[in-house]
């Protein structure tokens, strides 16, 4: 019986041996990363792979855009004698694609997913930013590869067709990578390797990467640091002599559910800690009181604090706070180029260590009637170092920083906010703004015609609405016999709009006029204005109402700087007219004439086109051009007139004397 029982316990053993060994395998499968292609193996540069792995029909069906599940993953492996530091791979999708998620990667131009990448899209290493040698790893994977698994919908690729992308590259600078080549039907891959003739200042031994420049940079400073929380300063500074933020609203997202519990210097668009309340937050900190908690969105908004808090010992008394949200361009006032603020972040398990601090993904930031601003990943720097607050001859340099480099873009199909309309002294008709200029009412097409060439209009129809225009300009089209659509065209839907009158010309100089319309219902403290005149810009002399200034942009000497003078420096937001009930509401507006001279223009041509703006900035957008410029085939006939009866009539006065 013992003998029985004590086989029967050896086989129990083996058993369970045998199991243990069976799962072994599985648990390390879950840490290691997956082994290189053997292809990788000829590589001493950056290997890059793309591999579809699956994809399945989705609803609904349809037979012009069917759309269809894909998973693929993409590696970044490190086979070089250098670290490769933010990384960043292209993977150039051309199937209309949708990625829902990506692992291990962030998108680099700031995108939160699910987004659409159609067009390709640039990743960026998160939280892995940096990628190790093998040599200084012992060829440890973790350390110098990663690999980005991609869940998304593509249309129209059917099995067994892969919808592989158009190509993959490293997207570093200082890279030379060939065209991709297939390895197999599912798999594309490309070796990229350092190119011998880029010049960089960065060696080595930095431990990080230099600060880049940009139209817009923010600054990540963790100024102070405990287990479970830290405090950071975000300074947002603009460099663009032509850029500008007008009540700025700055995004981003926590990635690790981090929550904002106060902040100094700004405020969250909205306040609510109930996302923490019900949320793995609530859970572990017990003891806090939520009720204090500011914003516990993922995606939280912050915007500026008004003028009034700027001393209030609460939420205010940080530097360059409290603008209201404005941030000129550094040409009109440097010490307003910039807008800082502080908050205090509480971190979440595992991360509950003083050293580990990890940064929000995906910035955005825009703001009223202001250019697009496309922000990249947080990148990295060396501490920030500031002014001892003692007062000591001394800087104080903070626990980590990073940097968030925003270029000036214009989307794909994205409207203007502005708009130009043109006009002469030999042609008594004025070019308006074209036909949605600013984009175009969804049902525009029982009402107005938005295909439709904008019409020609008298002066006098600009100081009036759009909707208001239609009697002046059909009796106008009526005198002049201009053909007018039936409906008539679209508005041009603008928030402001700029007129740009070419006054005189003659021998030794020229003049143009400019007003400003302000169309919407918010008025524009401390605005500028910017006009490109490619061959006049040389002749400029003066301005009567404004403070104009030449500037050389990216060393061309083409564009003119316009700012109000003390007194005109703000736009007023458009008002009632003295009768309401009959009267059309009534723009703000600034005006002033702009002399030239043709002393360093002698072979100017200014009828023939050269006296009109080749492109017009206002506040930093750049505004809609007419489609064409005034001729001289509509001379002012009736002006002409009235100039000869005048003359007749001050000779006659003359003789009597």
């Amino acid at each position: 019986m013992a003998l029985n029982q004590s086989y029967d316990l050896f086989f129990i053993f083996i058993f369970n041996l045998s199991l243990l060994f069976t799962l072994l395998p599985f648990s390390f499968s879950q840490t290691v990363a997956d082994a290189p292609s053997p292809a990788a193996d000829t590589c001493n540069g950056i290997f890059l792979s793309y591999a579809y792995t699956s994809g399945t029909k989705l609803k609904p069906t349809d037979p012009k855009h069917q759309p269809y599940r894909f998973e693929s993953v993409l590696t970044v492996l490190n086979n070089g004698d250098e670290k490769l530091k933010s990384w960043r791979a292209f993977v150039g999708f051309k199937n209309d694609e949708y990625l829902v998620s990506a692992s291990n990667a962030v998108l680099a131009d700031g995108t939160s997913l699910p987004a659409n990448v159609g067009n390709g899209t640039v990743f960026a290493g998160y939280p892995m930013t940096d990628l190790k040698t093998a040599i200084e790893t012992a060829g440890d994977l973790n350390q110098i590869q990663v690999q980005v698994k991609l869940l998304g919908t593509q249309f129209g690729v059917v099995a067994p067709s892969v919808p592989l992308p158009e190509t993959i590259h490293l997207a570093n600078d200082g890279f030379l990578c060939p065209k991709p080549s297939l390895q197999g039907k599912s798999e594309m891959q490309v070796c990229c390797t350092k190119d011998p003739k880029f010049k960089t200042n960065v060696t080595v031994e930095d431990e990080f990467l230099p600060r880049q420049s940009g139209d817009l940079t923010i600054m990540y400073d963790v100024t102070r640091t405990y287990d479970s929380n830290y405090w950071a300063q975000v300074t947002i500074s603009n460099h663009n002599p032509l850029g500008r933020l007008d009540n700025w609203k700055l995004s981003f997202d926590w990635m690790r559910d981090e929550f904002i519990y106060t902040m100094k210097g700004a405020y969250p668009y909205v306040v609510d800690s109930s996302d923490c309340i019900f949320g793995p937050q609530g859970q572990h900190y017990r003891d806090l009181d939520f009720g204090n908690v500011l914003n516990c969105e993922r995606r939280p908004t912050i915007i500026d604090l008004p003028l009034t808090k700027a001393n209030d010992t609460t939420i205010g008394m940080i530097p360059k706070c409290c603008r209201n949200g404005t941030i000129l361009p550094p040409t009109m006032d440097p010490s307003k180029s910039s807008s800082v603020f502080q908050m205090q972040v509480f971190k979440m398990p595992p991360d509950l260590n003083r050293s580990e601090l990890s940064p929000p993904q995906n910035w955005k930031i825009n703001g009223t009637l202001n250019p697009n601003y496309k922000c990249g990943p947080p990148v990295r720097v060396s501490p920030s170092q500031f002014p001892d607050p003692s007062g000591l001859p001394s800087n104080t340099t903070v626990v980590a920083s990073w940097q968030v480099v925003c270029n000036i873009t214009r989307p794909k199909n994205a409207s203007p906010k502005c708009c130009v309309s043109f006009s002469a002294y030999f042609n008594e008709s004025v070019v308006p703004c074209p036909t949605c200029a600013c984009g175009c009412p969804r049902n525009s097409a029982n009402t107005c015609r938005a295909n439709a060439t904008a019409v020609l209009v008298p002066p006098e129809a600009l100081l009036v609405p759009f909707e208001n225009r239609t009697a002046i300009t059909r009796a106008w089209a009526d005198l002049k016999h201009f053909t007018v659509p039936n409906p008539m065209p679209c508005g041009d839907n603008c928030g402001v709009s700029i007129n740009w009158h070419l006054s005189s010309d003659f021998s030794r100089g020229w003049s143009a006029r400019i007003t400003i319309f302000n169309w919407d219902e918010t008025a524009f403290p401390d605005w500028f204005a910017a006009v490109q005149l490619n061959k006049a810009t040389p002749g400029f002399q003066k301005m009567y109402s404004f403070n104009g200034t030449a500037l050389e942009l990216n060393g061309v000497n083409n564009t003119i700087f316009m700012q109000g003078l003390p007194g005109l420096n703000y736009i007023v937001a458009e008002t009632d007219a003295a009768n309401p009930q009959k009267d059309p509401r009534v723009p703000g507006k600034q005006q002033t004439v702009i002399s030239f001279t043709k002393k360093t223009t002698p072979s100017i041509n200014i009828a023939a086109g050269d006296g009109f703006p080749s492109k017009v900035f206002f506040n930093g957008e750049e505004c809609a051009l007419p489609s064409m410029l005034p001729t001289n085939s509509g001379n002012r006939k009736g002006s002409t007139t009235v100039i000869s009866i005048l003359i007749a009539v001050l000779v006659f006065m003359l003789v009597q004397q």
